[in-house]
């Protein structure tokens, strides 16, 4: 999803937020936040339901929400007393309030057909779409992980432009590369091994050409 409000246009897909060519960083509650808004708008969202999407399973303090709300703001030059586009409706929760138009994908070319993408789990490989593949204990994710030490929404491998993009949502337990935890999204390589929480898996990526020597013998 790519949605074009004001100077801004939010891409789901590469989890980024574009002010024309500046891109405003945005923390992964935050992102999450203008996320869940964007896709109800112009809907108020409770702040019980920003809640269980931001932190499942996890009692979080007012003052942690506030927190995430003041940080979108800033990322949007949006100022609480006349908002443009984030909303505060008081004693109940949040709405986007901007004129917002879903706009069309950027141009990719050929570079996402030249290659395939999977994960080696333990018990079974994975194939890798394009755009966002989310990682964790969700339904709607490439790869579910049931272990205690997976969140809900974990981690996710964005494929653009020919590249992997490995990044972590916010997890408890960490996602790690070697035996780095991940701070910031990093590029996988064919070979790459990572873990989600304590669940290992090894990433592939083959070239389109190689695929058909493979096949063809």
């Amino acid at each position: 999803m790519r949605v074009r409000f004001g100077d801004f246009v939010f891409d789901q897909g590469t989890r980024q937020l574009r002010r024309g060519d500046e891109e405003r960083p945005l923390g992964p509650k935050a992102f999450e936040l203008l996320d869940l808004l964007l896709s109800q708008r112009p809907n108020v969202i409770t702040r019980e339901r920003v809640r269980a999407r931001l932190w499942p399973a996890v009692v979080v303090s007012e003052s942690t929400l506030a927190t995430v709300v003041a940080d979108l703001r800033a990322a949007l030059d949006d100022d609480a007393k006349q908002p443009r586009f984030l909303r505060t409706v008081h004693g109940v929760g949040y709405a986007f309030c901007g004129e917002a138009a879903a706009v069309g994908p950027p141009d990719r070319g050929l570079a996402e057909g030249a290659a395939s993408y999977r994960l080696v789990l333990r018990d079974r490989e994975v194939a890798l779409h394009p755009g966002e593949n989310l990682l964790g204990r969700v339904e709607n994710g490439v790869v579910w992980l049931d272990s205690p030490t997976v969140s809900r929404r974990h981690a996710r491998i964005v494929i653009e432009g020919g590249t992997a993009i490995l990044e972590d949502l916010g997890s408890k337990n960490g996602t790690f590369v070697g035996e780095k935890r991940l701070t910031s999204p990093v590029p996988l390589v064919d070979g790459d091994v990572f873990r989600v929480g304590r669940v290992g898996m090894t990433f592939r990526a083959q070239a389109a050409d190689e695929a058909t020597r493979t096949d063809g013998g």
